[in-house]
């Protein structure tokens, strides 16, 4: 097997099966839904073994190219500053431009955007190659998420700039839905490894947040990769962060308003939408949000956002700015629209120390000899 170029520019390889994980698992659907039959090979085993798959080259790559924006403040950022532009307005204007996490595809060279796409076809062939329906069900959940969001980052980054990735097309087939993702044979759309296997197979909502659609509108992408290990705890903070920002919840009237996300999956998830969505909103509800859920008796799923989940808007600004760092001159070459954004970011940090709202608390399972096998499997 051909083995991926480092997306830090150094030697890796995306390793086959190795070590033993002792992952939380996510059991199958009671619902309605099921794989159409072209998917059925992609049903998850009843018998796992105990091969992992090893992702510390897109985990280096997360590192690099991610930036996070931060916990939401839950207020608008309001209009962006003077001097974006002239006649064109250059930058993000989005009311929730300092939510979420964001891709430096502005940055991304020639040579990184095919490092990218090799490392998806070594994603894709490590699928055909090992017996993926063997593996724990988080090792499985980890590789479609990995799969999904690195086949998204490469064609956006092949395409930028552009505006919102929803109009993009690889040869006339909107990018969600065009099969340019192999596996075992088998030609898949983001959106055929979203519904048609992972919603399909997988019962807990949680893994709604895990897929990343380069929108600042939807769950965030991670500055980790997931593996078998940390899915269960990283789809817990995405699903954190999601419902407790405005892109994920706000209030009009009586009113809970809701991701358009939360509609989508529905038929999967929420068949009594109005008492299931806020069942589910209020596991992660943080006390603003719960105040929220109290107050309102009717739920609208209205919330949308199309924009690019990136640093520039999509645009390439031909003006650039001096940034400067505690007095030293750091760069020549962010553009006006970009430097105004990571000061807002930095001014809302400086905002969060000041109020105390820091720190992140992630709790591992602990296996011990006498537990009883999958104990941590999560219904």
């Amino acid at each position: 097997m051909k083995s991926p170029r480092n997306l830090s520019r150094t030697a890796g390889l995306v390793a086959t099966c190795a070590a033993l994980a002792t992952a939380l698992a996510f059991a199958s659907p009671t619902a309605a839904q099921s794989a159409q039959p072209s998917f059925e090979t992609f049903t998850p085993g009843e018998k796992a073994n105990s091969s992992s798959i090893d992702y510390d080259v897109w985990n280096e790559a997360m590192k690099k190219i991610v930036i996070s924006m931060g916990p939401s403040l839950r207020q608008t950022a309001g209009r962006p500053p003077a001097g974006f532009g002239t006649r064109r307005q250059y930058g993000h204007t989005s009311r929730y431009r300092l939510e979420g996490s964001r891709v430096t595809f502005s940055f991304l060279n020639k040579e990184i955007i095919a490092n990218l796409a090799d490392y998806r076809q070594n994603l894709q062939a490590i699928g055909s190659q090992v017996d993926l329906q063997s593996l724990s069900r988080n090792e499985q959940l980890a590789y479609w998420i990995n799969l999904h969001n690195v086949a998204m980052v490469e064609k956006i980054a092949q395409e930028w700039p552009v505006r919102q990735p929803r109009e993009m097309e690889i040869d006339g087939v909107p990018l969600d839905d065009a099969k340019f993702i192999t596996v075992e044979g088998v030609a898949l759309s983001p959106r055929d490894i979203r519904e048609n296997i992972v919603y399909a197979n997988w019962s807990d909502p949680r893994v709604i947040y895990g897929f990343w659609r380069g929108e600042i509108g939807g769950p965030s992408i991670q500055r980790e990769a997931f593996t078998g290990d940390n899915v269960s705890n990283l789809l817990d903070r995405s699903a954190r962060e999601f419902v407790n920002s405005l892109r994920g919840t706000q209030k009009l009237g009586g009113t809970l308003q809701v991701s358009s996300l939360y509609e989508e999956v529905a038929p999967f998830y929420f068949d009594d939408f109005e008492n299931d969505v806020r069942a589910h909103i209020a596991q992660y509800a943080n006390q603003d949000v719960a105040k929220i859920i109290a107050e309102t008796g009717k739920t609208e799923a209205v919330i949308r956002e199309y924009d690019i989940a990136d640093l520039a808007g999509g645009v390439r600004e031909p003006s650039y700015s001096n940034i400067t760092q505690a007095g030293s001159q750091q760069s020549f070459r962010i553009p006006r629209a970009m430097g105004a954004l990571l000061a807002q970011r930095q001014e809302k940090f400086r905002r969060i120390i000041k109020e105390g709202r820091t720190g992140t608390v992630t709790f591992s399972p602990l296996e011990l000899p006498d537990d009883e096998e999958d104990k941590n499997e999560i219904q």
